[in-house]
């Protein structure tokens, strides 16, 4: 497509082909968004999406930065706080006139959500948080899983050697030594982002504290994480239930932050009965 046909009469540009939106699986049910995490794509959710598009219509995007949104899109300032990333969030359910959406983020896209949610709560129906953690860094009684030397190593490491950072950080993330091929399609997907922008995102994921935007919350919430998760350990995905009111947690029988991939099934399973009983 030509740059100039992306771009409307006022000079805005397409949030279709900005954020590479796909709408897919059934019409006429509800909707889902499904929304993906730093380093990852849309098409990280191509189980899920399948199983959950017999019942829904699903709304599938990349973040600026991401995948095969437009690079033309990115601003380093608009996105190195994750407001930028919920007003594509606000843009694409607009642009779609969508009603009443489950938004379902993953990872950093929790809080993402949790953002958009909370400046435009009549917009969203429900939210499901995926392996969320509104805060990597412990601070006093909180634990987030990492102290502030070690996010500082981290994105120094990856400052300075993205690839490989991104070959020794994606089967960590990933979890599931034994299925090294999960691990090896993460490596591959951060691989394929750009290192400028992830530095950006990283920042911006990693260093980003929503504990405080939690509480805030008033749509049906199902806060869904994994028995062993190297990046989101049991205790935040606690913290998050306890803090949103009247949320549900459910624990999968799977290890690692990416259980889309790892347990796509479970995953689907979980996201289908929570809507199903938010819908009856």
């Amino acid at each position: 497509m030509a740059p100039e046909a992306r771009v409307m009469e006022d000079g805005r540009m397409r949030v279709r082909d900005r954020n590479n939106v796909l709408l897919t699986g059934r019409e006429g049910g509800p909707t889902v968004v499904l929304a993906h995490g730093f380093g990852c794509d849309q098409h990280m959710w191509r189980h899920v999406a399948s199983d959950i598009g017999q019942w829904a219509q699903v709304v599938l995007f990349d973040h600026v930065g991401s995948g095969k949104a437009d690079p033309a899109a990115w601003d380093a300032d608009r996105y190195a706080s994750l407001d930028g990333y919920a007003d594509d969030v606000l843009s694409i359910c607009r642009d779609l006139d969508l009603q009443q959406p489950i938004f379902v983020g993953h990872s950093v896209s929790s809080s993402i959500g949790v953002l958009a949610a909370n400046r435009e709560p009549d917009r969203f129906s429900a939210l499901v948080l995926v392996t969320p953690s509104p805060c990597y860094i412990d601070d006093e009684d909180y634990r987030g899983g990492f102290t502030r030397e070690d996010i500082d190593d981290m994105l120094d490491s990856l400052d300075s050697n993205y690839l490989g950072w991104s070959s020794s950080m994606a089967p960590l993330i990933m979890g599931n030594p034994e299925r090294p091929e999960l691990g090896e399609e993460l490596t591959e997907s951060f691989c394929r982002t750009d290192p400028a922008m992830a530095q950006v995102f990283a920042r911006a994921t990693f260093l980003s504290d929503n504990r405080a935007d939690l509480a805030a919350v008033s749509v049906p919430t199902l806060v869904l994480q994994c028995a062993q998760d190297a990046i989101a350990p049991p205790e935040v995905g606690a913290f998050v239930h306890a803090q949103i009111a009247g949320s549900q947690l459910v624990t999968l029988d799977a290890t690692g932050h990416c259980p889309q991939l790892s347990a796509p099934e479970a995953t689907a399973a979980a996201i289908t009965s929570f809507v199903r009983a938010a819908y009856r």
